[in-house]
């Protein structure tokens, strides 16, 4: 069930500064994530949706703090984070907790199974017994579907789906709150996909999680998500509930992601919006709004101000001053 905030994004600001000339002093910032704000409930599961290079990731590992905040507030649990030094930070990480999004590279080849989900015990329950610690390597390992017989194995035995399980097992050991789950099917073959995707569903009923889900696919977060965050360029652009989004999109950029989304239905005739260029260097954003330059709807003001993100309808938030608009929905 859905209650009150577990977590708390205020203008959140992540900038990379680049150095260049003899003495290396910075001479611009890659703004990866620029002034973005939104909040979770406890137990919801938030979408965060765009393409390569919009910020997705960066977000999630600045709100798990393996990233410190250029600026912005990060409040977990009703406790600011933002600037809690790594010592600080160290018993709350057992309630925050990261799924990966290459269930290969993220596991140690040399680890045994057990090894690699236990680690986290040993980390922060360093005095457990053995066969207390035993015991819950195997309780994590059949929560995800795997069994005994798999802790003594390593992970070039096992098929991509299987790793992600394991992956899974690992950032649920110690029985977190919140995940950040970086496009955690994307690796996969479709036919895994839905497993995963399922698997999470599941977990997150049970032990009551509160999700970020990043992902490109829309059908994967439509299936698993409450909420549908779209990011371009490192800003929001529009936030919604799930079903009202894909209904009634009100930024021309989530319409153009639903476009390019195909429909199982082989009848469904939806025009595909085709946006020209590459997305701009984060380095260098267009002035106002940073989709206007690919933005078929653009006009002369767009390019003046930056378009503050605001509330249309209740819990539909958007960044864009085109108020006239009526765009296309999934069909």
């Amino acid at each position: 069930m859905i209650s009150a905030d577990i977590l708390a994004v205020q203008d959140l600001r992540q900038w990379y500064p680049v150095s260049r000339g003899l003495f290396g002093r910075a001479r611009f910032n890659v703004k990866a994530v620029d002034g973005v704000s939104f909040t979770m409930r406890k137990g919801e599961v938030l979408g965060l949706v765009g393409e390569s290079g919009s910020g997705k990731t960066t977000i999630g590992r600045t709100i798990l703090r393996l990233h410190a905040p250029t600026a912005g507030s990060i409040n977990f649990r009703g406790r600011d984070i933002t600037t809690l030094s790594r010592r600080q930070m160290r018993p709350i990480r057992r309630d925050m907790q990261l799924i990966f999004q290459d269930p290969f590279a993220s596991l140690n080849p040399r680890m045994t199974v057990e090894r690699i989900v236990g680690t986290a015990l040993d980390i922060h329950a360093p005095g457990l017994p053995s066969d207390e610690r035993r015991a819950q390597v195997m309780a994590a390992l059949q929560m995800v579907g795997l069994s005994a017989v798999h802790a003594n194995r390593y992970p070039h035995e096992f098929s991509g789906g299987q790793r992600q399980r394991i992956g899974i097992a690992r950032a649920l050991i110690l029985r977190p709150e919140f995940l950040v789950a970086d496009e955690p099917v994307s690796a996969l073959d479709v036919s895994i996909q839905a497993q995963i995707v399922n698997l999470l569903d599941e977990l997150k009923e049970r032990l009551g999680l509160t999700i970020l889900f990043i992902a490109h696919d829309l059908a994967v977060v439509a299936h698993i998500c409450d909420r549908i965050a779209v990011m371009y360029l490192g800003k929001l652009m529009e936030l919604a509930p799930t079903d009202e989004l894909f209904a009634s999109p009100l930024h021309p950029y989530t319409e153009a992601l639903f476009s390019a989304a195909p429909d199982p239905d082989p009848t469904v005739r939806r025009q595909r919006i085709i946006l020209t260029g590459d997305i701009p260097s984060p380095s260098a954003p267009p002035s106002g709004c940073v989709f206007r330059t690919r933005c078929r709807y653009a006009i002369g003001a767009c390019a003046e101000a930056e378009p503050a993100f605001r509330e249309i309808r209740p819990g539909h938030f958007k960044a864009c001053i085109r108020d006239d608009l009526a765009l296309q929905a999934t069909g």
